[in-house]
């Protein structure tokens, strides 16, 4: 442990403060990932089986069989897809409502990911650029005494801040997409679910207008 202190010290003594702030834009990037992962088990996101097989069986017409399935769903949509139950068309913008609340509950912190991948090159960018600009001062201030290993040695330093940022930045983008992708998927489903209960089979030839207004809600 004290050697990765030590490490991370000599690090930040030779990138300055722009390296501190993007150990600490990884951190916070780590951190909100494994909250959302967390989360995301917990919510039960992605495990829809037998809420899928609820709105089966509603669309065939099997009320009761649907319910009972329903009922053994652990997915955070089982509320919504309960409300829809009762619901009839009219009810369509509501239903959407409340399946929105949830996914706003598991997109918090995504924001903050997005930023970072965002952000974090132009900090590397600019921690480059004001190694740079120390490294020709000290070029300059050796006069007729010019040893190129003084400007060497400072552009590597400074090119090590927009490592640093672009290492960053191509995790964070990742997760990032990787969480977003997660959240398109679950906005399918909770479509896919709404629209097929407030239309099932019997329903959805005669209103067709309000299924494909549906389907573009939750996008």
């Amino acid at each position: 442990m004290a050697d990765l202190v030590d490490m991370i010290r000599q690090v930040v003594d030779l990138g300055g403060p722009v390296i501190l702030l993007l150990i600490a834009a990884s951190v916070l990037v780590l951190a909100v990932a494994l909250y959302k992962v967390v989360q995301f088990q917990i919510r039960g996101v992605g495990r829809h089986r037998a809420l899928r097989e609820a709105i089966t069986a509603w669309d065939a017409g099997g009320k009761a069989d649907a319910r009972t399935a329903l009922s053994r769903s652990s997915s955070y949509l089982a509320p919504v897809v309960e409300m829809a139950f009762r619901a009839d068309p009219s009810e369509n913008n509501r239903l959407v409502a409340e399946a929105e609340q949830r996914f706003s509950k598991l997109e918090r912190g995504l924001g903050s990911i997005e930023n970072v991948a965002h952000l974090a090159p132009l900090l590397g960018l600019f921690g480059t650029v004001l190694g740079m600009i120390e490294a020709f001062q000290a070029l300059q201030n050796a006069g007729s005494q010019v040893d190129p290993s003084i400007l060497a040695g400072g552009i590597w330093v400074a090119l090590m801040t927009t490592a640093a940022g672009l290492a960053v930045a191509m995790p964070a983008a990742l997760i990032h997409a990787w969480l977003t992708a997660r959240m398109d998927a679950e906005r399918g489903i909770a479509d896919h679910a709404i629209q097929t209960v407030l239309y099932p089979q019997g329903l959805r030839a005669q209103a067709p207008a309000a299924v494909g207004a549906g389907q573009h809600t939750l996008a």
